[in-house]
């Protein structure tokens, strides 16, 4: 992957201009105006900018405050439209205060109508968000750009992660452009692929006995120890702010509106959540009219506790102590943004489904087979979700209805064939043809067998 400034050459260590062209101690002086350090999402209390990421008063989780009214009277429709792609034409509603010297294109990856698929499930009005056309093939990449700019001001000398798979790769090809070591620990019978992934552009892989929910307690106590810039830890409310670029290009893509629904994995529930104020910042400063969206979450049958609390009522959100299911990119047993999700779902009137392994499997056969679009088991998740929620009237007739696709299939192999018996193509049945010898006569006697 080529290493690029967003389309323009890198620049000197003297510091490169914000996303607007100004120089880099205007684009400081405006951050420092806008960006108004951390605060608890529980409490309220505030907290300087750094790498922390719990209230040192309750313990609740920080959050990047901004002050809007300074984003609204610096950025327009205009002022984005005219910058380069990428996440960084959105810097201002970003906790970043230049645009980074070094990085992976990221972002600005398409939206499609897709109105096969959307026929098969029954929704008039489908658009795909295919974001696994990003560097590491995952929109990981946004999160993870956001929080790799911040460490490497805060002058941290390594960077790490917890993984279920796509952020493993995300952080080890950042970390390579920004040239510091990467640690990336996951859980042990994660899928080879994104083992492999990640090995490849130079990181330590660390597999660790146990599920997802072991690993991250493992990476807290590694972040303390060793002051690691943990993407996904100390470095989280940075990482978060990420995915509220997939809100913005959304709303730019239709022409700088909302749509009526939009389906997302969870996971964390950050994503989820991040959909949501990405939306609210952008009609607080004026880019786009306020107007309702139903926010519609995808989780695997095998691992749902955001699921069943949406569904049971509750505003807890028992935690799932051993998963099972293929999709291992959202068996997070204990999401720290879950209560948050199911608070989403529910004040949106959307819905949470819980989606069985072979409905995934078939989800991604699909959208393969009808789009040319390939998702890994998380974008299969939600093309089943949103036909759950069509066939439950939560997706209404009529609604624009936008599909986050997060991840490619080359990823999960497997899961394509999940649930499938395996069988050689036949004349008129796609498939794997058994091996002809190498004449036309060999072909045509097999097309006519």
């Amino acid at each position: 992957m080529t290493t690029e400034l967003l389309g323009e050459p890198l620049a000197t260590n003297a510091g490169p201009p914000d996303a607007a062209g100004r120089p880099a101690a205007e684009a400081d002086a405006q951050a420092d105006r806008r960006i108004l350090g951390l605060r608890c999402r529980a409490c309220g209390r505030p907290e300087p900018l750094g790498p922390s990421y719990v209230c040192a008063g309750c313990f609740g989780p920080l959050e990047v405050a901004y002050d809007l009214d300074v984003v609204r009277s610096v950025l327009s429709r205009a002022t984005i439209e005219a910058r380069p792609a990428g996440i960084w034409r959105y810097l201002e509603l970003l906790p970043v205060a230049n645009r980074p010297a070094r990085g992976l294109p990221v972002g600005s990856s398409p939206l499609l109508a897709a109105e096969r698929l959307g026929a098969a499930i029954g929704i008039e009005r489908l658009l795909i968000k295919d974001d696994s056309r990003n560097p590491t093939l995952s929109f990981k990449d946004r999160a993870v750009a956001v929080a790799v700019a911040r460490a490497v001001d805060f002058g941290m000398d390594a960077l790490a992660c917890a993984s279920t798979g796509n952020l493993a790769g995300a952080t080890a090809a950042a970390a390579a452009v920004v040239g510091l070591p990467a640690y990336v620990f996951v859980p042990a019978d994660l899928e080879p692929a994104k083992i492999d992934h990640a090995l490849a552009y130079g990181a330590t892989v660390v597999p660790v006995q146990g599920t997802y929910d072991d690993v991250n307690r493992l990476c807290l106590e590694i972040a303390d120890e060793r002051g690691w810039g943990f993407v996904n830890i100390n470095l989280r409310p940075f990482y978060a702010e990420g995915s509220k670029t997939l809100a913005f290009e959304i709303a730019e893509g239709l022409g700088w509106r909302l749509p009526d629904v939009v389906v997302a994995p969870i996971a964390s529930g950050a994503l989820f959540t991040k959909l949501a104020r990405g939306f609210d910042e952008l009609a607080a400063i004026g880019l786009v009219e306020r107007t309702p969206v139903r926010f519609v979450g995808g989780k695997a049958a095998g691992c749902s506790p955001v699921a069943g609390a949406f569904g049971s009522g509750s505003d807890i959100v028992e935690p799932v102590r051993t998963p099972d299911t293929i999709v291992r990119s959202l068996a997070i047993g204990n999401p720290a943004d879950g209560r948050q999700a199911v608070e989403l779902a529910r004040s949106s009137e959307g819905s949470i489904e819980a989606i069985p392994d072979d409905a995934t499997a078939e989800a991604i056969r699909r959208a393969a087979r009808l789009e040319g679009i390939y998702p890994e088991t998380a974008g299969g998740v939600t093309i089943a979700a949103a036909e759950a929620a069509r066939r439950r009237g939560i997706i209404r007739p009529g609604d624009e209805v936008v599909a986050l696709l997060t991840g490619n299939g080359l990823k999960t192999p497997d899961a394509f064939r999940f649930g499938v018996e395996a069988r050689l193509a036949e004349r008129g049945v796609p498939g794997l043809a058994a091996a002809i010898p190498a004449s036309y006569r060999a072909f045509e006697a097999w097309l006519d067998r």
